[in-house]
Order: C-alpha cells, then structure tokens, then sequence
C-alpha cells in the first residue's frame, strides 16, 4: 500500500473514532433529554435538529469522498496542527459537557426552575460549544487537506448557526431566566 492510501487510511479511522464519538454524544443527550423531560423540560427549535444532524454528518463524509475522489494529500504543516486542533477541540467539548452536567443536550432543552450555568468556560462565553464546533468543522477536513469540504461546512455551518440554532437557543435561555 502505498504512502497516500496509508494516510488516507488513517485519516478515515480518525473521521470514524470523530463518528464513533459524536453516537456517544447522541446516547449522552438522549440520556439527559429524558432526564430534562421527567422534570419538565421545553424544548425549542425541534425542527432545525435533523438539518443539524444532517450537515455534521456531512462533515465526515464529505471530508474522507473529497480526500479520496480529489486525491488530497497530507501536508505534514497543515495536517498535523489541524489534527492538534480537533483533538483540542474535543477536549474542549468534554470540558463544556462536564460544566453542563445533566444540563447539556444536543437540542435545546430548558428545564423551568433550573439556573443557567455561569460557572468555567461559561463565564467567559455564552456558547462555547458552537466555538468548539466551527474551530473543528474546519480543522478536521484539513487534518488532510480537504479544503473544499472545510469551506463548505464553515458556510452551511455559519448560516445554521446564525439563521437558526443561536436565536432559538437564546429565546430558550431568556425564558429559562425569567424569574
């Protein structure tokens, strides 16, 4: 096998340990949505979820087909600190799910009575999390090269976020703060 398909290989073991995480996040929100719900829970912006779902899906897919249909190399300067930060960013994310406790979700989920959390990352950003994930919708798909797809993401990504998820999880926030 040569060099390239030896990276590529590689890179797909990266894209599928990212999908292997991203179903134990899944399990995890499912576990503290039913949580959220026994005690009331609300949830808002059901129907952006499976657009969501969709484009981070689209995100492994699309990194690993254009890394292997545009034969994408590795660039060692580019790959390896793009990969030092989706590992970063995963160790971010775990940080913000601890900060949440029961709190994190997938979906925006508020339960009536509970306080918003202000405490770690949360004192110095409001959603840290979609920090998280715009950082590594880029630097994942550059791991090996995959511009086309990182660029791409960022845009769907930005549109998602800004048109859709941010607005209905901040009227879901200014609810959950009303005394």
């Amino acid at each position: 096998m040569s060099e390239y398909w030896v990276g590529v290989l590689w890179f797909g073991i990266l894209l599928l340990a990212t999908g292997g995480e991203r179903l134990f996040e899944l399990v995890v929100s499912t576990r503290n949505a039913k949580w959220a719900f026994e005690r009331g829970g609300i949830e808002y912006g059901r129907e952006h979820f499976p657009w969501m779902v969709a484009l981070h899906t689209g995100l492994l897919v699309a990194s690993f087909t254009e890394v292997v249909l545009a034969h994408r190399p590795f660039l060692p300067w580019l790959g390896w600190p793009a990969l030092a930060i989706a590992l970063l960013c995963q160790v971010l994310r775990y940080v913000i799910i601890a900060t949440l406790g029961r709190q994190w979700n997938t979906r925006v989920i508020v339960v009536p009575g509970l306080p918003l959390v202000e405490s770690g990352i949360y004192r110095f950003l409001r959603h840290p999390n979609y920090v998280v994930v715009v950082v590594e919708g880029i630097a994942l798909p550059l791991v090996h090269s995959a511009w086309i797809t990182a660029l791409g993401f960022t845009v769907l990504n930005a549109v998602l976020l800004l048109r859709f998820r941010i607005p209905v999880e901040e009227r879901a926030l200014r609810t959950a703060s009303v005394p």
